[in-house]
């Protein structure tokens, strides 16, 4: 499934994820998942939420520099071997992965993995082959 996920480019001191996510708390904008990927100056996190065209409104009236990206969402048994079934059909199929990150639901159930593909209808159509 293609969501939209929302990425923020910040710079790299402390508080600004905090920040971030008091933004989005004080909005009633629920996060789902994110990922913080820093360098030396500077910091992306990329997040789902419950409402992204609120949460992107709010972040950049907030002063926060914004994007949109559309990602894949895969859900898959949360147990040893479910990542890897997933990313050699992927790999057969020649869907070049981005970046990705995970998030599970509990313990031993299912886990849901986010991807940003070169060509995620490429990917989607892989993942819906037997």
């Amino acid at each position: 499934m293609t969501v939209k996920q929302i990425s923020i480019f910040l710079e790299n001191k402390p508080g600004q994820l905090a920040q971030i996510c008091k933004t989005l708390a004080e909005a009633d904008i629920n996060i789902a998942t994110l990922s913080l990927a820093d360098t030396t100056d500077f910091g992306i996190v990329r997040m789902i939420v419950d409402d992204h065209v609120r949460g992107c409104e709010i972040l950049r009236n907030a002063g926060f520099a914004v994007s949109e990206t559309d990602v894949v969402m895969v859900t898959v048994p949360d147990s040893p071997g479910g990542m890897a079934a997933l990313t050699e059909k992927l790999d057969r199929a020649g869907a070049d992965i981005e970046y990705s990150y995970a998030y599970a639901l509990g313990q031993g159930e299912k886990a849901i993995l986010v991807f940003r593909f070169k060509d995620n209808d490429k990917a989607i159509a892989a993942l819906k082959q037997d």
